[in-house]
Parts: structure tokens; C-alpha cells; sequence
């Protein structure tokens, strides 16, 4: 979650301040794990993090192996299949900005730290809260996609959804039950935690 509002913030930034036939590329780009089957996705970067890519090769040469099958390969893949989940909404509150706001601080000396900080921060702290949620529960439930880059291996690469179909292969119903209730429950809570802030700032408006 931490990695993708670090990496979506700048990326939401540059997306909403023009309308641009780039700008416009980008954002489908990111917005396209959103339509394509997590399979999809997770098969083309297991071969693209595999060695028989000039990337996969790079990568064996810098980290001394291919990034598929490893944490840091799951990390790189939920990522990308997560990324929409935290630009959009900072997209929209970017864009809802007043932007006259924006250039007056600009015009009074503020550098572009001080104005993200000062000016468009404190308006769109609901769209950071949004990614957030978003983006945590999203990242805690992903099966297709870890489960294509990272394989199923223990104290590794096995998270709680690959961990669920696990336990449904064994036939360990009860085990898997108490497993997929924990996550029902902390997506629950997580929109919860959403919807009442966004239902309280709506009574204070």
C-alpha cells in the first residue's frame, strides 16, 4: 500500500494537470489491469521477468536472479495489478483542485513541495484515504496475478488467497472458512472505515 501511493502520487499529479494525448495513453495503461484477467497479467510478467527477456536477463545480471518466483517479483506484480486502484482516486481529487489556488501560491514564491504540501494535500486528503483503503484491500486479496509471478511457496510467496485455495484442494473446509472469514471481515471493516469518513465530511459540507 505504501509503495503504490508513493509511486501513484507524482503519476496522479502529472495525470491531472493537462488533458494531453499522453497523458491520456498513460492513465489507460494503468487502468488496464482493471479489464484484462489477473492470469493475463501475471503471465506476461513472469515472462518478462524471466530469463529469456532482455529484462529478465538485465535483472539476473543486477540482482544475481530473475525476479519471478521471489518476494520482490510478488512486490513488482501486485503493484502493477493494483496501481488503478490508487491512481484514480487521486486522479479525481487531483483534478477537483482549484487550480487558481494553486498558481497564486506559485505566484507568492511557494516552491511545488510547499504548495503539494500547503494547498493540494489538505483538499484532497479523502482521495489519499480512498487509494488507501482501496489499494490495502485489493493488494490482501489478489490471487490470479501473485499466484502466476510468485508460485505458491511457504514463508515466501504464499499469501492468505492462495492460502484459501490451499486449503479448499486439501479439502480442509473449516480451515479455509476461518481464513475467507478473515478477509470478508477486514474488507468489511476497511470500506467501512471509508464510507463513514466520506458519509461524516458530507454532514460537515
Amino acid at each position: 500500500m505504501l509503495c503504490l501511493l508513493v509511486l501513484a502520487t507524482p503519476l496522479a499529479l502529472w495525470v491531472a494537470s493537462g488533458k494531453t494525448a499522453l497523458r491520456q495513453i498513460v492513465q489507460a495503461m494503468v487502468a488496464l489491469p482493471l479489464v484484462l484477467p489477473p492470469t493475463v497479467l501475471g503471465y506476461y510478467l513472469l515472462i518478462g521477468m524471466g530469463p529469456a527477456t532482455g529484462l529478465g536477463r538485465v535483472l539476473i545480471a543486477v540482482l544475481g536472479h530473475p525476479l519471478a518466483f521471489t518476494f520482490g517479483g510478488l512486490l513488482v506484480g501486485s503493484i502493477i495489478y493494483s496501481l488503478p486502484f490508487a491512481v484514480q482516486p487521486l486522479v479525481a481529487g487531483f483534478a477537483g483542485v482549484d487550480r487558481e489556488l494553486v498558481e497564486t501560491a506559485r505566484v507568492l514564491g511557494a516552491s511545488r513541495w510547499t504548495v503539494f504540501r500547503r494547498v493540494i494535500f489538505p483538499l484532497t486528503k479523502m482521495s489519499f484515504v480512498t487509494a488507501a483503503v482501496l489499494t490495502f484491500a485489493h493488494t490482501v486479496g489478489e490471487f490470479g496475478v501473485v499466484l502466476m509471478i510468485g508460485g505458491d511457496i511457504p514463508g515466501v510467496t504464499r499469501t492468505l488467497s492462495i492460502s484459501i485455495f490451499d486449503l479448499v484442494q486439501e479439502m480442509n473446509y473449516t480451515a479455509a472458512s476461518r481464513t475467507a472469514l478473515s478477509l470478508v471481515g477486514l474488507s468489511f471493516v476497511a470500506l467501512l472505515l471509508l464510507y463513514g469518513r466520506s458519509a461524516r465530511r458530507s454532514d460537515v459540507g
